[in-house]
């Protein structure tokens, strides 16, 4: 019998588990628990992206934060919310990446053990940092079915604590904090962007927003090649891909219940980019403002871009979620 355990309060539900909700109150004690563990990433600007997009962007840059990724935030409250008797049984996730070396780092700084399930073709780099912060790789095939399956068989006979990579009311309440500071950084935003794939990071800045920034606009941004939370959000339900064929390497999950609550309620609409247009957006940045991002964080900058007419003359935060690049295999580059 498969056993994963989980200190997630549950109800009943057709097809997955119905999570409790996250609170704002969950999102400052969050931000308390974790203050130790993680960054208070800067904002940077550039006039350059000013000029060229007529709007004033703030981008606040997760990729410094520790293990280069804003996942750290709701991995590290997932594993320092854990229990003194729970914790030594150590905790497992699947994920393509940034999820899965952030709860490694997490793991590693409480000292507990730590499993993760990642697709064969995720980036070497982020392999590299799972390793290297203490973590067991075991791969799966690039889809989210394979992912899940294998995750099954491979937890079947742990005791571990499953830390889904975003359907999960504690790491929700961790990625929230990140807007929070972004509030508290910079007055008077008119919208906040931020990248959707599994929408944890989208998520939790809806959480937050909503309750202390009301007037604040929610966009989503993704690729148009893994464009299942458009869909979605078009046709009000859930449209999951299993396997979608994008650069963005961070954004080809789907939608889960707690996301899809956050989504359909509080995001003003999802923008979509085509692959070409997120490599430019991508080296523009790295150009332009001279910091490493990943594909994943360079979606909201090439949506801005194409949308010129939303944006224009606002005050724009723009979430950039991480920084974990394969130096050797830039997508600009001619091998």
């Amino acid at each position: 019998m498969i056993k994963v355990k989980s200190t997630l309060e549950k109800d009943t539900a057709d097809d997955e588990p119905q999570l409790r909700i996250p609170t704002y109150n969950d999102v400052l004690i969050a931000h308390e628990r974790i203050a130790t563990y993680i960054h208070r990433t800067p904002v940077l600007t550039s006039s350059y992206l000013n000029q060229l997009t007529g709007a004033e962007l703030f981008f606040k840059c997760e990729n410094f934060q520790k293990a280069a990724a804003f996942k750290v935030r709701g991995a590290s409250n997932a594993v320092f919310g854990l229990s003194d008797e729970i914790a030594p049984k150590g905790v497992a996730t699947h994920s393509s990446g940034n999820h899965a070396l952030s709860l490694a780092y997490a793991a590693g700084q409480r000292g507990i053990p730590v499993t993760v399930v990642m697709p064969r073709t995720a980036p070497q780099a982020k392999k590299d940092a799972v390793i290297g912060y203490g973590g067991t790789i075991v791969e799966c095939e690039p889809s989210t079915s394979s992912r899940e399956a294998v995750f099954a068989e491979v937890v079947a006979e742990l005791a571990a604590d499953f830390v889904h990579p975003y359907n999960d009311p504690r790491v929700i309440a961790g990625q929230a904090t990140c807007s929070k500071e972004l509030v508290e950084q910079v007055d008077d935003l008119d919208i906040v962007i931020a990248p959707i794939g599994g929408g944890g990071m989208i998520s939790g800045t809806c959480l937050t927003l909503s309750n202390i920034a009301v007037n604040v606009k929610i966009y989503a941004a993704e690729p148009l090649n893994a464009d299942d939370a458009a869909r979605s959000l078009k046709a009000g339900r859930i449209i999951a891909d299993d396997a979608p064929n994008t650069i963005a390497d961070g954004l080809k999950v789907p939608l889960k219940g707690l996301t899809w609550h956050f989504v359909k309620n509080h995001v003003t609409d999802i923008l979509t980019a085509s692959e070409e247009e997120i490599i430019a957006a991508m080296k523009l940045v790295w150009e332009r403002m001279k910091i490493v991002i990943e594909p994943s964080s360079a979606v909201p900058l090439a949506t801005i871009l194409k949308n010129p007419e939303i944006f224009k003359g606002k005050r724009v935060g723009v979430i950039i979620t991480g920084g974990n690049v394969d130096l050797d295999k830039l997508p600009w580059m001619k091998l």
